[in-house]
């Protein structure tokens, strides 16, 4: 099987998830509490967000490798501008559709606020991100973060990989500290609309650039061949899952803990200043690192481990990553994600203008919008499916 082959499952696999969690109906639904987020701090937008560094700094520094750095940086940004249209046209789709629909502006408030066609300041703050409707904030982060891609690919290219981690751990940590405010403060006072929302964002891009550009140093350096996965990730190293093992056995307790509600109060306190999710806190990345770890060797050294249970760990997982249906949905991932917002804002009005479903009635919904997600990937490869001599890249 290809590497990307993996790869595409993996992200088809963090799209079935993401539609789940993304889901809200009143009373909450049972299914989306069976997932792995339940048990590590560890979600589906931290792994998509990797998926995507490691793609670019693989793909883009074998480009300019081959075609140079101005051709290698061209791509990247003509990639970073297709991301901008269809993060625009989402909300253009969006507020368009709050002019047809009764009600929707109602419906929808809490996710777009007053946005309006009406409120060029807003519109404004939207087109520059300041302003995030609900759902929408991961294209954002690629945008920005593909903006500064080129020169760290040519960097790494150039040796310098080092200097890219450092300064990305320094950025992160100026978002732990919050040094973004002496920024963000003044202006979210200066955009803010008539619903009080100003500056609007989910996710701290200093803090969650390190998932990115780490990813993106690795790409880099797996297509200079600087990095023998096959070496450091093999079946005699069982140190490595082993230590990634322990730390996730140590944060899995915890987790467990505050989602549930059974860390005490005078733990929380403390625990809470590590563990912001919007700023990718110290417990976010040292479990993320220890997963990110223990699933890299189990997919590389598991199956040729001498322990059977572990082979057949590895060997399961990868099965559910070679899932035809996931990796269809890898394979267009900026696609289905585009759609999967519009199945989650379809599937919340309906919600919102109906009686309360059944657990029933929203598991069937669920299972539905997981199947509807393949639509634009399959309309991009109905070449192939309806014999057609060219599929659609």
């Amino acid at each position: 099987m290809k590497r990307f082959d993996l790869i595409d499952g993996m992200r088809g696999y963090f799209l079935v998830f993401m539609l789940i969690n993304h889901l809200v109906f009143v009373g909450g639904y049972w299914l989306v509490e069976v997932n792995h987020r339940q048990f590590a701090f560890v979600e589906d937008a931290q792994g998509f967000v990797f998926l995507s560094g490691l793609l670019i700094g693989l793909v883009y520094a074998r480009k300019m490798m081959k075609y140079g750095y101005e051709t290698g940086r061209q791509a990247i940004w003509n990639r970073s501008m297709e991301l901008y249209k269809y993060a625009m046209g989402l909300v253009i789709a969006v507020l368009a559709v709050t002019l047809v629909l009764p009600h929707a502006s109602y419906v929808w408030f809490n996710w777009i606020g007053a946005t309006s066609f009406d409120d060029p300041l807003r519109l404004a703050a939207i087109a520059t991100f300041v302003f995030q409707p609900t759902f929408m904030d991961i294209l954002p982060q690629y945008i920005v973060y593909m903006l500064f891609a080129p020169v760290l690919i040519k960097l790494c290219l150039d040796g310098k990989w080092a200097y890219v981690m450092v300064g990305s751990l320094l950025v992160w940590m100026a978002g732990q500290l919050g040094l973004q405010k002496v920024i963000t403060t003044p202006l979210h006072e200066l955009v803010k609309g008539p619903d009080d929302q100003g500056i609007r964002v989910s996710f701290n891009m200093l803090g969650w650039q390190i998932v990115f550009f780490s990813a993106l140093v690795m790409g880099a350096m797996t297509a200079q061949n600087k990095i023998e996965w096959k070496k450091i990730f093999s079946p005699e190293n069982s140190w490595i899952p082993k230590v990634a093992l322990l730390v996730c056995l140590f944060f899995m307790p915890l987790r467990i803990a505050t989602a549930w509600g059974f860390m005490p109060e005078y733990v929380i306190g403390k625990f809470a200043a590590m563990e912001i999710r919007a700023d990718f806190g110290p417990v976010y990345l040292i479990n993320f690192i220890a997963v990110g770890v223990g699933l890299t060797w189990l997919l590389i050294a598991g199956p040729k481990h001498h322990s059977q249970i572990v082979r057949r760990i590895a060997n399961g997982v990868i099965w559910v990553l070679s899932l035809k249906f996931l990796q269809l949905l890898g394979r267009h991932s900026l696609q289905v994600y585009v759609w999967h917002v519009a199945i989650v804002y379809a599937v919340y009005y309906m919600d919102g203008r109906t009686a309360e479903l059944s657990q029933l009635e929203k598991t069937l919904i669920a299972v539905v919008g997981i199947a509807l997600l393949a639509l634009p990937a399959l309309w991009r490869e109905r070449d192939k499916w309806i014999g057609g001599t060219k599929a659609t890249a």
